[in-house]
């Protein structure tokens, strides 16, 4: 389980989280002693915050063997987000609001002895219950974590898959939450969870007595909203899968996301206004270069900044001093509707950066970003004499439309562009 209050936080923020918390709770207690989550109280009351059980989806596990009957009875989740977390042996997981811990253990036999599965709960209950549970099932390899979505305590870079059975919709800060599960995950890690999402947009007091009907969400947001979410916090290969309908307005699906690989050493992140500097000296680097660019001096970070879409910039960072190495961001080409789908884009890299992978890392981060946001092309130019660049965007799927002679000149030379451009083969098929 998780925790829920109004957007803005204060005391009745703070009022419904212990609320919340104190109702897992007791489930928790009804659980361990013998009955189920829900027996007697299946759908929360009138104005609670939250609820639990009320679309519990036992039958989300009939493919697996030799479930845990104890874990099974105290689970409160839509679904079975190990059908598509695909766990190999050694790798280490962590569920998201693990209440009686069956996701856990679960994890923590697909991971194997090699491996290790956490379990983070803001119930103490709950905890007790979920390591009891362990214990019968007879996992060694588990650990449970007593805390909140909205600030995990793992270091970062630390698990490999991140899964959660309904629960991020119940997040007091889902940004925050989404931005902790990307940071606790290594460099190429996984994102695969079941969660309850509105569908369109009901209204708010449509959508809170839908959530009441269902029982187990509360601030449930679009499937549209949960992308931009997702972009914001840095994951890309976003897809969506509609589960079930749960209630008028409200669906079950499966979430599948990505954390950005990167080279050892390095992480891809998000571009931040704080990276400012960096990112304008790494623009310069590249400008000194002398075939990289028209330009011969970096831009302000306000024309750098509008003149780049929010959701599609990326740093790599160092992972040891967080220096800034290199930098992707894309662009709109043009303002009118039918060019939606169609950006162009920049990559640098700091010369003595080069030959580590960063620039690939980039390249591939920006187009997972742009096909889950619909992109279909993401186009650029280069100069013939930039071979490196035209090299790397070739292995990442470029192709060469033509040359622009002398478009230009540089320097005092007239200059020839290579213009460039990817289309993707998942978005915009339609």
């Amino acid at each position: 389980m998780s925790d829920h209050s109004p957007a803005g936080g204060g005391p009745a923020g703070r009022r419904s989280r212990e609320q919340i918390v104190a109702r897992y709770s007791e489930l928790a207690r009804r659980a361990g002693a013998g009955g189920r989550p829900d027996d007697g109280d299946p759908r929360p009351s009138a104005g609670e915050a939250g609820g639990a059980g009320g679309c519990l989806d036992a039958g989300a596990y009939a493919g697996e063997t030799g479930v845990p009957q104890d874990a099974l009875r105290a689970s409160l989740g839509c679904g079975n987000p190990l059908a598509v977390a695909d766990i190999a042996p050694g790798e280490t997981v962590l569920d998201l609001g693990s209440g009686g811990g069956l996701d856990v253990i679960l994890s923590a036999r697909r991971a194997g002895p090699a491996g290790r599965a956490y379990g983070l709960d803001a119930s103490s209950e709950m905890i007790a219950l979920a390591t009891e549970n362990a214990r019968r099932a007879g996992a060694g390899n588990v650990e449970f974590l007593r805390g909140h979505l909205e600030d995990i305590p793992l270091p970062d870079g630390h698990v490999d898959v991140v899964i959660s059975n309904c629960v991020i919709n119940l997040s007091t800060d889902k940004p925050a939450a989404l931005a902790e599960a990307f940071r606790v995950l290594r460099a190429g890690g996984r994102l695969g969870v079941t969660d309850v999402i509105a569908d369109g947009d009901p209204g708010p007091g449509r959508l809170r007595a839908a959530e009441e009907a269902v029982g187990c969400a509360a601030g449930t947001v679009t499937l549209a909203d949960y992308r931009a979410q997702l972009l914001a916090a840095g994951f890309t290969r976003i897809a969506f899968t509609v589960t079930q309908r749960l209630a008028d307005g409200l669906s079950s699906a499966i979430v599948r996301a990505v954390k950005p690989g990167a080279p050892p050493g390095v992480m891809i992140r998000p571009m931040r206004a704080a990276d400012a500097d960096q990112v304008l000296a790494v623009y310069q680097a590249g400008i000194d270069t002398g075939n990289a660019s028209f330009e011969t001096t970096a831009p302000s970070w306000e024309a750098f900044d509008a003149g780049r879409l929010p959701d599609h910039r990326y740093v790599a960072v160092d992972v040891a001093d967080g220096t800034v190495l290199g930098w992707v961001a894309a662009g709109p080409v043009s303002p009118r509707p039918v060019y939606a789908g169609v950006v162009k884009h920049s990559v640098y890299v700091l010369p003595a950066a080069g030959g580590r992978g960063i620039g690939r890392a980039l390249l591939d981060a920006l187009i997972g970003s742009t096909e889950a946001a619909g992109i279909w092309t993401i186009e650029s130019g280069v100069f013939p004499e930039n071979a490196a660049s035209l090299a790397l965007h070739e292995r990442a799927g470029f192709r060469t439309v033509g040359v622009r002679e002398r478009v230009g000149r540089h320097h005092g030379r007239w200059r020839d562009v290579v213009f460039i451009e990817r289309r993707s083969a998942v978005a915009g098929q339609d």
